[in-house]
């Protein structure tokens, strides 16, 4: 018998599962923390072909909201739509988790809005 053998303690997916996932470069337009909420922040990403809003719980390790705006990340777009403290979020921001503490990922350079992950 002929192969890798790959162990893995993480649930395998295959490549059609991960062409699933629309992950695009969002730069943020606006943030702001949703009043009466100590975690949550909204923000507004531009995608190239339109404007996402995402609600996320990082307002504890980000005090300053108006120092994100301008940032590219990668987000995941095809995320069901949920409401939270009534606000619909449209995807989600995807970043690292370093001891609970949201870091987030940034390409090396500026690229257009909208550029696909993959």
């Amino acid at each position: 018998m002929s192969g890798i053998l790959i162990k893995s303690k993480h649930k395998m997916i295959t490549l059609e599962d991960f062409k699933k996932l629309d992950i695009k470069i969002g730069k943020i337009i606006s943030a702001e923390k949703i009043p009466d909420s100590d975690k949550l922040v909204k923000f507004i990403f531009d995608i190239g072909s339109e404007q996402r809003q995402i609600i996320a719980g990082i307002a504890e390790f980000f005090p300053d909201t108006n120092a994100l705006i301008g940032k590219e990340m990668p987000i995941l777009l095809n995320l069901e739509p949920k409401r939270l403290r009534g606000n619909i979020s449209e995807g989600m921001i995807i970043a690292a988790d370093v001891g609970g503490q949201p870091i987030f990922l940034h390409p090396n350079k500026e690229i257009p809005p909208g550029s696909i992950v993959r």
